[in-house]
């Protein structure tokens, strides 16, 4: 990457003052955002007044402490539209697919199920049938449709099941509320999720999420093949390949852990 040989030190600064006023839970005081970005208050005054002028922050006419405004709202809204999640995500797709020698998919959650955006066949295709960009899947049996779950809470999550069931696809297939919930603190923990012959015999498949800047899970990337190759162990093999896969994509939507 090409080294940046000049910058706008006011302008890296405001977006420090920025960063923090974010991060904030509450309006602060000009003294305050001066200590947390180690500045001299002339100078976190003239960029904070700068940024009431614009519309970007208020100041609170009886406490006179600061908070950013909904104009940011605005912004990011714009950005959002403007950015193509297939786009970024398909090349680190071609990369995971020839590091995995497998099938991999890029999926979103849509109307309480999943939908396949990107597929990179494996080398022999034999997955090619049942993913492939478009179709749609349920999200208690397959590896992505649980990562999305983890954005779920209790009354969604009975929403869920109410509305599309716990169908049973497989054998493997969770069927229980109980059962589901206990899956999904697992995946909270390990990072991952697993569709271990659940929506198809002879199929495994792992799956991490990608996450906005909010933190909230927006994506999924998963590794598929026939359960011959697709060994406990190689998924063990392979597992830090995907996390790490699914974070680079994640800090390029500027979510940072």
């Amino acid at each position: 990457m090409k080294k940046l040989s000049k910058i706008n030190q006011s302008v890296e600064k405001t977006f420090q003052i920025i960063e923090i006023m974010a991060e904030s839970r509450e309006p602060l005081r000009l003294q305050d955002i001066a200590l947390k970005v180690d500045m001299p208050s002339s100078t976190v005054l003239r960029l904070v007044n700068t940024l009431v002028s614009c519309g970007y922050a208020s100041q609170d006419p009886n406490t006179l402490k600061y908070f950013l405004s909904l104009k940011f709202m605005l912004i990011g809204g714009l950005v959002s539209s403007q950015i193509n999640i297939r786009d970024i995500a398909h090349p680190y797709l071609l990369e995971l697919s020839k590091k995995c020698k497998e099938s991999v998919c890029l999926s979103i959650e849509q109307d309480m199920e999943v939908v396949y955006l990107d597929v990179i066949d494996g080398p022999d295709g034999i997955l090619k049938i049942t993913q492939r960009i478009g179709k749609v899947a349920p999200l208690h049996s397959t590896a992505v449709g649980k990562i999305m779950m983890l954005n779920y809470d209790s009354k969604q999550l009975n929403q869920m099941i109410a509305s599309k069931g716990l169908a049973a696809l497989t054998p493997n297939t969770i069927t229980s509320k109980e059962e589901l919930i206990k899956e999904l603190e697992k995946i909270r923990t390990q990072g991952y999720a697993l569709d271990d012959e659940e929506c198809e015999l002879g199929a495994r498949c792992i799956a991490t999420g990608i996450k906005d800047y909010s933190g909230k899970y927006i994506a999924g990337i998963s590794v598929s093949g026939p359960t011959t190759r697709m060994s406990m162990e190689y998924v063990n093999i392979i597992k830090n390949i995907v996390m790490d896969t699914s974070k680079t994509i994640s800090g390029l939507l500027a979510y940072k852990e």
